[in-house]
């Protein structure tokens, strides 16, 4: 490790496993004191637990970023923890409850909106204001590729992505007098859970141009860099890490020339 983040203070929402929390324990191992927030308290509890575990400084908070009195709270716990946040990652999100248009509803809606996007805003708003007290800092929205195409099944999930990314380029656009810098990070087919049948993620990997599906641990390179100094000059940009599946306009099961047919190393 670089220790590209040595003192900084890091809060990363949704961190108490997948993509979260191997940003959390990345931004450790890179010398950040992080607080690893999430919903679910054990696991947050146990991310926080494991970051120290590793010999990094870490803590935990549990509660819901969807509402502004437990944003406060969040950030209340961070200053009395470490200090004032350098950096967000704003990772807190709702993927499933999938439904057809005709079988959504006002609930459905509000609580992907809520959950996906006014997380965002709560804690941006209450982070830019520390940060721009304090001589600057880096935000980091987890958007998706559903933020520039479709997803089957998830039209309120789509719209909520579509509008991190608007997010993401209009807060850039007025955070920067302040020092604050502000970027969106997209994954691409990431592989979080643990219990999904191997048929399934084979199925799915086999549409990735680089040839296999994405970790967790992919994540954390751009999310280091975003949040680093070498980084300084990157603000209102989306990083797309997903192993080429955007820049396709066919899957590789059905394009015209497959990945099969195409020349062996022995004959370039």
């Amino acid at each position: 490790m670089t220790r590209v983040l040595a003192d900084k203070i890091a809060v990363v929402t949704g961190a108490g496993r997948g993509i979260g929390l191997a940003i959390a324990q990345r931004y450790a191992r890179e010398g950040a004191k992080v607080v690893v927030a999430d919903i679910n308290g054990d696991t947050a509890e146990a991310g926080a637990a494991g970051i120290r575990d590793a010999g990094g400084s870490s803590v935990a908070f549990t509660g819901d970023v969807g509402y502004a009195e437990e944003v406060d709270k969040l950030f209340d716990l961070t200053s009395s923890a470490f200090g004032p946040v350098d950096i967000l990652v704003n990772n807190a999100a709702l993927t499933s409850d999938q439904r057809h248009f005709f079988l959504g509803d006002e609930q459905w809606w509000d609580t992907f909106l809520r959950t996906n996007l006014k997380s965002q805003y709560l804690c941006m708003d209450r982070a830019a204001r520390i940060m721009a007290k304090h001589g600057g800092g880096t935000i980091i929205n987890l958007s998706s590729g559903g933020g520039t195409r479709a997803h089957r099944g998830l039209v309120a999930y789509d719209a909520s992505k579509g509008g991190t990314e608007a997010l993401t380029r209009s807060a850039a656009l007025e955070l920067a007098p302040y020092g604050i810098r502000v970027n969106a990070l997209v994954p691409g087919l990431i592989a979080t859970n643990p219990d999904e049948p191997a048929w399934s993620r084979k199925r799915r990997d086999e549409t990735v141009p680089l040839g296999r599906g994405g970790t967790a641990e992919d994540m954390t390179g751009a999310a280091v860099f975003l949040a680093s100094d070498d980084a300084s000059y990157v603000t209102g940009s989306t990083v797309v890490v997903d192993g080429g599946v955007l820049v396709q306009q066919r899957s590789p099961q059905v394009d015209t020339l497959k990945p099969s047919e195409y020349p062996s190393v022995d004959e370039i």
